[in-house]
């Protein structure tokens, strides 16, 4: 059965890159880059990921089976388009998808094929109509959101999201993107809850999977005043 799922490599006080690049210098030095490169150092360090890029090199250890396994379960992509028109170019003529990718956009473009089976088609009806074609062509595997973190919420917000899964990094940033903000437009007493299936912890990062349960009420609890449940030694 096809689940939607996400997955980002976060600080440990929950920014996925550093200050958000504005200007026309280079991305490479930005602050933006410096926070996005030490959360995601455990990729770039895996055998799998470098393998799929055409590196040589890197370390096969359990950081990197979890890189292999999340490309194995993915049939289709959906991508802002910030990521797409930033990656473009350093991802070549083979970029290491594999699969369908649907870009959210507001630009319109002609679908992009490019080597190894990845397609860009450029998606201008809304993060909703993305999720769906993707869905329609991942062959029953995943539709995996690639991020970035804006698009996660999106689809979080929107009710789509089945599965996320973070990589916590050791490291606080103290400044950044983050991942979760208000454009969730939560309610004052409302949640999105979500239940922990997997946990994996390594030196370098924890892997922690949830299954996103959805929005939900917050209610008062008041065990703490001592009027809960009560039992009687026997």
């Amino acid at each position: 059965m096809t689940k939607v799922t996400a997955q980002l490599s976060v600080s440990l006080d929950g920014f996925y890159a550093g200050p958000r690049h504005t200007g026309d210098g280079d991305w490479m030095e930005s602050a933006e880059s410096a926070g996005f490169f030490r959360v995601t150092r455990w990729v770039t360090d895996a055998m799998a990921w470098r393998e799929r890029q055409g590196f040589a090199g890197g370390e096969q250890d359990v950081n990197s089976d979890v890189v292999a396994e999340s490309f194995g379960a993915a049939g289709a992509y959906v991508m802002g388009r910030r990521m797409a028109d930033g990656g473009e170019v350093p991802w070549g003529e083979e970029p290491p998808f594999r699969a369908p990718v649907f870009v959210v956009t507001n630009r319109p473009r002609p679908t992009l094929v490019r080597g190894g089976g990845t397609s860009f088609t450029y998606v201008t009806a809304g993060v909703a109509s993305a999720v769906e074609q993707a869905r329609a062509v991942a062959g029953g595997r995943d539709v995996a959101v690639a991020g970035g973190g804006s698009l996660v919420r999106q689809v979080l917000k929107a009710g789509l999201l089945d599965e996320l899964e973070l990589h916590v990094v050791p490291v606080v940033l103290g400044t950044g993107l983050r991942l979760f903000d208000a454009d969730l437009e939560l309610g004052e007493k409302e949640a999105v809850e979500l239940e922990p299936t997997r946990v994996i912890h390594t030196p370098q990062v924890t892997h922690i999977r949830y299954a996103v349960r959805g929005r939900a009420p917050l209610v008062l609890d008041d065990r703490g005043s001592g009027g809960g449940p009560t039992t009687t030694a026997g």
